[in-house]
This record gives structure tokens, C-alpha cells and sequence, in this order.
């Protein structure tokens, strides 16, 4: 039996393949939950579509620099949950009353009258905190558990049990993370409680960072809600080339890539070849960081254009010389916030060796989860968590002595964390095991023929330059050149991604078909 709420949607990877190589659309798939496939609650608006480049982008922005600079909540309240609504539908009634009951719990935690009552604002904070992973959990993993029921009551000879398949709630992994910054930085008294309830919706349903991040803790933000007296132009000036590289890393590069991936991530579990699979591989290694951080930096500088500062979420991930070193620049926000709000509270590094190895280990089975209700998200974590206590173990993750050491350190790195990206995409434990094996023990044969389809000249030449993101120096960041650096550099850079990336990456979109975000689905 299977109990179902669900509005499908097919995801990026797979539209993009099918538009831009026919013939592979009975062969190429995003990765899904392992059953039933992957639902969102909708179409998300992406903020590399059409619609949103001609018509939400400009709409927001005009209003914005004609109303009052004391509207500028209101605004971007209202436009955010037109943005939601558009993708999530009736969903929204979801988020909404997610943000009441916290804005509530907020007021209560930072009221006089619990201010000497420890044990009763602990409480609140602890029912608050259930009430959102209850959330999260029902929508997110209701269905994951479900089937792991189902299985292990069939593997016992007791029959099948029902399998409930409920639609994801776009944004829920994000939206519930800032609730729980909320709540626990009013109970921690390192922010007052916002009064405002429009304030309140525009920190937690601002569309730039809704869907997918960065994650912004509230304390980051409290005061630049109250702060609307911007330089409306300066702001527009330094935001928009931030957006505008963001948009040419999705749409030219990681939109590129894209299909090469797919097509080799299709035939995993059924005997891929070596080529194919270290193709596939690096494929998708570059594309999840172009997709992804290509995100982070329009997100950012669409804030900058509305008078917010977003956290950095990239910092050349790629150049790290230690998986260590990889986590303090790959998807930063999300660092910050499990040290914060997790790992700390756990005991951190304070507490001996072997609770600091057990920290780190809880932290990335969280971490691997929060990504996806799947094994391989969870193999993924846990992957991620064992390389760093073994680099702790023999002092890896230290910087290293010499130039030739930090090249080989970057090499192996890069390795490592390529051969974690096989169990993130895969869509099946199976799968991943299929792909490494392939990677790792020789499987004679060259491309099968979709994914040497999908590798024309354009995909090969954007793969190379693509490539070329782990040889740069690990100081040089383009997004904060293009948003604040100064000099001669700075201004060229700034020009070619305004006047020359911009407006191909415009024209690009027109052509082609809708490809969401990478982190959408989560």
C-alpha cells in the first residue's frame, strides 16, 4: 500500500540532458531516492530562467529603488512569498505557519516574565526545537523510513507494509536551519527577539537565500534588518557583476557539463568502463561546484542589491590541501552553522581526543542526511567525517611545510573528495560501488556511445577550462574581486562578467530549457 501526496517534477539534470542530447532520455537520471522518485512540491523559480531574468529580477529591483527605503522589508517580504508560492503552491501554508509558531516561541524565550525562569525558557526552546525537526523529519524522511520498514518486514516473511510518499517542501532543509539559529540565538541572548513580523518573514523567506542558502545564521542579520538606509545605487553596483558571474557559472559551465555527467552516472551499476567512469566523475565534480556556488554568488549579490550582506558560502574548495581545509571552503554556511549549533554544544574539540572524533563523526552523518533521505547521502557523511579523524589522526590536517608538499596535498585532496562526490551522485549504494570499482580496477573499453555524444567540443573545452578552477592559486576568489576588489584587475574582471558573461548567459537562457539548481531538491 502507498499513501501519496506528491506534485512531480523532473529535476535539472535530467531536462537538461534530454533537450540538449535527444536520444538520452531513456537512459539519463538525476539522482532520485532509491523506490519511488524524487518529488518536490512544485516548480521552483530559478533564478537562471526567463521568467525570473525579465521579469521577478527587474520587477523587485524597480519597485525597490522607487518605494520609500522604509518599505524595504514590506518588500521583500511580499516578493519572497510570491517566489515561494510559485514553486510550492499550497506549501506555502507550510512555511507559514512554521514561521508563526517560531516568531511566537521567540517572543516568549526573550519575554520578562521567563527571564528568571530557566527551566521553563529551556523547555520552550527544547519544544520549539522538535516542533521543527518534527517538520522536517515527516516531510524529508517519512518516506525514507517507510520504505526501510517495508524491506526489512519483507526480508522477515511478514508481507509489505505501507509506503508513504510525500511531496518535498521546497527549501525545508534551509528554512528549518535559520528557524533553529533563530530560536536558539534568542534563548543564548546573543540577539533580543524581532518584535517585527515582517522583519521576522524577511529574514526567514528572503528569496535570494530560501531555497538553497547560504545559510544565515540570525545573528549575521538582525542588525541589517533595521538597517534600510542604503545607498540604493552603490548597492546595485557591487551586487549585480556578483550575480552576473553567479549566472555564467550555472548556466555556461555547469549547464555545459551537465549532460556529459548524466549520461555517465546512467549506466552506473551496469558494468561501466574505466574511461566513462573517471569521465563522469570529474564531470560531476565540476559541475555540483559551478551549480552551486554559481547559486551562492547570485544569492549573494541579488542580497547586496536589496541592502544585504549574505555570508560567503565558497572560498576555491577545490584548492584545499586537506579534506579539512576542504570543509572551512566548501559550502561554508553550513560548516558555520553545525559548528555553532551542533558540534560545540556536543563538546567540540574540548572534551579529549576520542569525544572530538566522535563529534566530528555525529556532525557529518548529520551533515550527510540533512542532504538527502538516501544511504548514499549517508555513506557520503560518513565518509567525509572518518577522512577527517584519520587526517587528525596523522596530523594531515596541519598546513603543509613546502610548495611541492601543498601540491600534493592538493592532488590527493582532490581525489579524495572526487571519490566522495561518486556516492553523492549515484543514485544507488549499488551504483556508487559500480562507478569506484570502474575508477579503480581496470574495465577495458572507451566511452560508451550517449556519454561520447554528450562529449562534443563544446562539452571538452568547457570541462578543460573548467578544470583549470584546481590549478589556480588557492587565494585568488573571483566572486569577492568582482564585488569589492580595487585596482585594474578588479575593474576588467567586473566589466567582462557585466558586458561580455552577462549577457551571453541571458541569451543562453532564452534558448534553452528550465534547469534549476543542483540544491533545489534539497
Amino acid at each position: 500500500m502507498r499513501i501519496s501526496f506528491r506534485f512531480p517534477v523532473r529535476l535539472a539534470a535530467q531536462a537538461t540532458a534530454e533537450s540538449k542530447v535527444p536520444h538520452l532520455a531513456a537512459h539519463v537520471s538525476r539522482k532520485a531516492q532509491p523506490g519511488p522518485l524524487i518529488l518536490l512540491s512544485g516548480t521552483p523559480m530559478s533564478f537562471s530562467s526567463s521568467l525570473f531574468l525579465w521579469f521577478f529580477m527587474p520587477v523587485t529591483l524597480l519597485a525597490y529603488w522607487v518605494l520609500p527605503s522604509r518599505w524595504r522589508n514590506s518588500l521583500v517580504a511580499v516578493v519572497s512569498l510570491v517566489f515561494y508560492t510559485w514553486g510550492a503552491g499550497p506549501y506555502t501554508a507550510l512555511l507559514l505557519s512554521v514561521i508563526a509558531v517560531n516568531y511566537a516561541m521567540g517572543l516568549a524565550l526573550d519575554s520578562e516574565r521567563l527571564r528568571e525562569r530557566p527551566r521553563t525558557r529551556r523547555g520552550l526552546l527544547v519544544t520549539t526545537i522538535v516542533w521543527d525537526l518534527t517538520i522536517l523529519g515527516v516531510w524529508k524522511y517519512a518516506g525514507f523510513a517507510s520504505r526501510q520498514i517495508d524491506a526489512l518486514s519483507s526480508a522477515l516473511g511478514l508481507g509489505h507494509s505501507p509506503i508513504v510518499n510525500l511531496a518535498l517542501p521546497i527549501g525545508i532543509s534551509f528554512f528549518t536551519f535559520h528557524h533553529l539559529s533563530y530560536v536558539v540565538d534568542v534563548y543564548r541572548r546573543s540577539r533580543p527577539a524581532q518584535r517585527s513580523p515582517v522583519r521576522f518573514v524577511t529574514y526567514i523567506a528572503m528569496f535570494p537565500q530560501l531555497i538553497a542558502g547560504p545559510i544565515v545564521r540570525y545573528h549575521e542579520i538582525s542588525e541589517q534588518l533595521s538597517d534600510t538606509r542604503r545607498d540604493r545605487y552603490a548597492d546595485f553596483a557591487a551586487g549585480f557583476p556578483r550575480f552576473a558571474l553567479g549566472l555564467a557559472k550555472k548556466v555556461i559551465v555547469a549547464d555545459t557539463i551537465a549532460p556529459v555527467a548524466d549520461a555517465a552516472f546512467a549506466h552506473a551499476g551496469g558494468q561501466i568502463t574505466t574511461p566513462t567512469a573517471w569521465l563522469g566523475a570529474v564531470a560531476y565534480t565540476l559541475q555540483i561546484y559551478f551549480d552551486f556556488s554559481g547559486y551562492s554568488d547570485m544569492a549573494i549579490g541579488l542580497g547586496m542589491m536589496l541592502g544585504f550582506r549574505l555570508p560567503e558560502n565558497f572560498d576555491r574548495p577545490y584548492s584545499a590541501y586537506s579534506v579539512t581545509d576542504f570543509w572551512r571552503r566548501w559550502h561554508m554556511s553550513l560548516s558555520r552553522w553545525f559548528r555553532d549549533y551542533v558540534y560545540i554544544p556536543l563538546g567540540g574539540n574540548r572534551r579529549g581526543t576520542l569525544v572530538t572524533y566522535r563529534n566530528l563523526l555525529v556532525i557529518f552523518v548529520l551533515c550527510g542526511f540533512w542532504h538527502g533521505a538516501n544511504w548514499t547521502f549517508l555513506v557520503w557523511g560518513l565518509y567525509h567525517g572518518g577522512l577527517l579523524v584519520a587526517e587528525r589522526l596523522l596530523g594531515w590536517d596541519r598546513p603543509p611545510g613546502t610548495v611541492t608538499t601543498a601540491a600534493l596535498r592538493r592532488a590527493v585532496t582532490f581525489l579524495l573528495v572526487v571519490v566522495g562526490w561518486v556516492f553523492f551522485r549515484a543514485e544507488t549504494m549499488t551504483g556508487a560501488v559500480d562507478v569506484l570499482q570502474a575508477m579503480f580496477g581496470w574495465r577495458p573499453g572507451g566511452l560508451d556511445e550517449f556519454t561520447a555524444f554528450a562529449l562534443n567540443h563544446q562539452r571538452t573545452l568547457t570541462l578543460a577550462l573548467a578544470l583549470g578552477v584546481v590549478l589556480l592559486p588557492a587565494s585568488f576568489t573571483l566572486g569577492r574581486l568582482v564585488e569589492a576588489g580595487r585596482g585594474r584587475t578588479a575593474v576588467a574582471a567586473r566589466a567582462v562578467v557585466t558586458w561580455v558573461a552577462a549577457p551571453y548567459s541571458a541569451v543562453l537562457v532564452a534558448a534553452g530549457t528550465f534547469s534549476p539548481f543542483l540544491y533545489y531538491q534539497f
